[in-house]
């Protein structure tokens, strides 16, 4: 489970694809909390966050849709930057 990014206590995280299902997703943990948002979207499609954690976590994911979209497709992980 290769870790994409970490901002804001937030660490979001990508599974190996051959391991995971459709719509292209990824994870979001923060604290106790833990997410699946949709990289189409940047929805969250299901488990707890806090609100301004769902709003970071959709920010990033709009930020580097097409990035993590590659990343989801090829398998070819790496890190991206985090918020500012």
């Amino acid at each position: 489970m290769p870790t994409i990014s970490v901002f804001y206590g937030i660490t979001i995280v990508l599974r190996l694809r051959n391991k995971e299902h459709n719509p292209p997703h990824l994870h979001a943990y923060y604290g106790g909390y833990s997410a699946v948002f949709s990289i189409e979207t940047g929805e969250m499609l299901q488990g707890l966050f806090t609100s301004k954690g769902k709003k970071l976590v959709k920010e990033f994911i709009l930020k580097y849709q097409n990035e993590l979209l590659e990343m989801w497709a090829t398998n070819v992980f790496r890190q991206l930057p985090g918020l500012e």
